[in-house]
């Protein structure tokens, strides 16, 4: 069986298995769609006021769609990696020609085509609820495939250094919610203390916001910075992480737990 043979079964496995678990369906869309519906459609955006939500619809788009781009991978491959660990299965990984990288991608994929899924459902909300004129650039297929695998290698790691599934989903949670909020998706620089702006560079989801923003609504940043292209620059930066993030949490999984 080849490379390509044993990565394309084992993600057909990982998407049989999604869908069977029919509440992790329905929370995985669930999820994005009421945060749209309350901070979009009910709580609303004020560009004319001050404090939060106090920007055109149009800025939030990265925001809603990092919920999906971040949370998804990370609580999914967390809690994969800690179940195969607490039954043992990477032992019997270990005796079949699949690599762990392989194992890695084919459930990057799964997550890949859920979270596809998803982000369209939510563009389509978003625009419908809230009225936001965004521009519907098709660069934004490669960032949610680069969030994605950047996530899912930070999962992946998540899941072999915790100590049960519990544990995996609860690291997930600690780490996603601070970066949710605090890498230009919701909340714009300007609004955090002056001395927690070098922090915000660390977050990878800072430049996924930054190039979805850019693409999605150029007014926030027509220019750009010292002439270079935000779109590419922000996707450049973004992909150089989830190599590494990838590497990572391919290294990291187990051979036998």
């Amino acid at each position: 069986m080849s490379r390509i043979d044993r990565v394309r079964a084992e993600t057909n496995a990982g998407w049989r298995s999604f869908v069977r678990r029919r509440t992790a369906v329905f929370f995985t869309f669930f999820f994005p769609v009421i945060l749209i519906v309350i901070f979009g459609a009910l709580v609303q955006t004020d560009p004319t006021g001050g404090g939060l939500f106090a920007e055109p619809a149009a800025y939030y788009v990265p925001g809603y769609l990092a919920v999906v781009v971040l949370f998804t991978p990370l609580s999914r491959m967390g809690s994969e990696v800690a179940r195969h660990r607490e039954g043992n299965r990477f032992e019997k990984l270990a005796t079949t020609p699949l690599t762990r990288g392989e194992w890695l991608l084919s459930q990057t994929l799964v997550n890949a085509i859920i979270i596809g899924l998803a982000s369209v459902l939510i563009l389509v909300l978003v625009v419908v609820l809230t009225g936001a004129d965004i521009v519907l650039s098709p660069v934004l297929v490669p960032y949610v495939l680069v969030g994605v695998v950047c996530f899912c290698g930070v999962g992946a790691m998540l899941g072999s250094y915790t100590d049960s599934q519990d544990g995996a989903v609860a690291a997930s949670n600690a780490i996603g919610l601070p970066l949710l909020f605090l890498s230009e998706t919701f909340v714009p620089l300007e609004q955090l203390p002056g001395w927690f702006g070098p922090l915000v560079e660390l977050s990878p989801l800072t430049y996924f916001a930054r190039g979805v923003r850019a693409a999605t609504f150029p007014e926030a940043d027509p220019a750009g910075v010292a002439g270079v292209d935000p779109v590419l620059a922000n996707l450049a930066v973004l992909a150089t992480i989830a190599i590494v993030a990838f590497a990572l949490g391919a290294r990291s999984i187990p051979r036998t737990d």
